[in-house]
């Protein structure tokens, strides 16, 4: 089986499914055909493509009747950014490591379900298998889309299970994320004193750069310390540069040219004279930082609390636009967008645009669900942790969550989610397709535990 699960894992590596549409990049009927091609040599056959809402679904549905359980996978992938030691877009084993992007977010977890699923012909009720494509842009013409497709069909789900992780646990709840745009008009000012320039990295304590992760007092953000610099230097922004990665990614690093008065420790009399500003940038980066930081009402317990990242920023067309990152447990994007307002009023920002757009709800099944307990039992049998965990990042569970579905997230151990030299648990990936194929027989062969509870 390893040498299988690693073959159809090298091939949808190889399909580049980079999902980034302001560099023009999704995933398209081609890339879907592709994958169906792959999926169809490792014997996962009867499936379809639908792209009706604007992002194509490979999907395979099995049996009949009640009950109805969704098992879910993505097949697109962040860009793969700087730092990696080989081709990202190779395959790579390194001992039990398998190294590639998507390999843990997501095409692991699309390998392991369709071959932990294929061939099963369920003796009660129906399964269906969807492979959407646009998870990381919020996976609203993906996985929301589906739903009501499936409804329309009558086959809303009695139960889902997401194979979207990388722990090998069994997730029971994700924050909401905020999809959040800043805007501030550039302009132009003079004042003396000398030019400074600093580059700030970003340190991140933990095998992952996704935003979702990102941890106040324990990691360091290369925008907030911009921030932070010009807030307690008094300094007056020329220009700055981030190595953009995508709204969800912690940028590795940003480069910020600023003004510093004269008289002050780093500027000497003799180099003090007249230099071009941008006030209102200067005014943006003063803000980030208590932005960053703003009080939200939530509406359920989390972990991992409440962050703000500001993760792009593009000087386009006379505008500065920052991305911010969002996580919250809360589905009322007014209530965010006024804490937000304040910070940016408090630290004189004017005429900007701010967007801030619900992503879809969060994942919250309680422990004592049935769908939490089995699978949390099948995990034990597998000799795996039956502890029942919270992610950070979003999900498109989110989506049937809301809808009251018990929904659960799964997926095999893995290493640098959004980063360089992405990378999978070999081990773990073979135990995540007996994971997937043992829940759904334990499901289907008793029936009623759905409706027993």
């Amino acid at each position: 089986m390893e040498k299988e699960v690693l073959t159809l894992l090298s091939r949808l590596v190889e399909i580049r499914t980079v999902n980034s549409p302001r560099d023009g990049s999704v995933v398209g009927p081609a890339e879907a055909k592709e994958i169906q091609a792959a999926l169809h040599d490792h014997g996962f056959t009867q499936t379809s493509i639908i792209d009706e809402g604007g992002s194509p679904i490979i999907i395979g549905v099995r049996g009949r009747g009640r009950p109805v359980g969704l098992y879910m996978a993505h097949v697109d992938t962040v860009p793969p950014g700087s730092g990696w030691s080989g081709d990202p877009f190779k395959l790579r084993v390194s001992g039990e490591r398998a190294i590639g992007r998507g390999v843990a977010d997501d095409k692991g977890n699309v390998a392991a379900i369709s071959l932990g699923l294929r061939g099963y012909e369920p003796p009660n009720g129906t399964i269906i298998v969807a492979f959407t494509s646009d998870e990381e842009t919020g996976g609203f013409s993906g996985a929301l889309w589906l739903l009501g497709w499936l409804e329309e069909r009558g086959l809303l789900p009695d139960y889902l299970v997401n194979g979207d992780g990388a722990f090998s646990r069994v997730i029971i709840r994700r924050r909401n994320v905020m999809l959040t745009r800043l805007r501030v008009p550039a302009s132009s000012s003079k004042a003396r004193g000398c030019v400074v320039e600093r580059e700030f990295t970003a340190s991140i304590n933990k095998p992952t750069r996704h935003a979702a992760y990102f941890t106040p007092g324990v990691d360091t953000h290369p925008l907030l310390q911009a921030s932070d610099w010009i807030r307690n230097s008094d300094l007056l922004a020329i220009s700055l540069w981030v190595e953009n990665v995508k709204n969800n990614v912690i940028p590795p690093r940003a480069r910020l040219r600023a003004l510093v008065p004269c008289g002050a420790e780093d500027c000497r009399e003799e180099e003090c004279r007249e230099h071009d500003y941008d006030p209102n940038l200067t005014r943006l980066l003063a803000a980030i930082l208590p932005l960053s930081r703003s009080p939200f009402n939530v509406e359920g317990y989390s972990d991992f609390g409440v962050t703000s990242t500001p993760n792009t920023y593009y000087p386009t067309s006379g505008v500065h636009e920052v991305e911010i990152d969002t996580r919250v447990m809360s589905n009322d994007a007014g209530h965010i967008r006024e804490r937000m307002d304040t910070a940016l009023r408090e630290n004189g920002l004017e005429g900007y645009e701010l967007d801030v757009a619900s992503g879809g709800g969060y994942l919250n099944t309680p422990r004592s669900h049935w769908l939490a307990q089995l699978a949390a039992r099948v995990n034990r049998e597998l000799g795996l942790s039956d502890q029942l965990v919270e992610a950070a990042g979003a999900s498109d569970s989110r989506h049937y969550s809301v809808r009251g579905i018990p929904a659960i997230d799964y997926g095999p151990l893995g290493w640098n989610v959004h980063g360089p030299d992405e990378a999978v648990s070999i081990p773990h990936l073979l135990k995540a397709v007996e994971f997937y194929r043992r829940l759904a027989l334990a499901i289907h062969e008793d029936p009623q535990r759905v409706t027993r509870g």
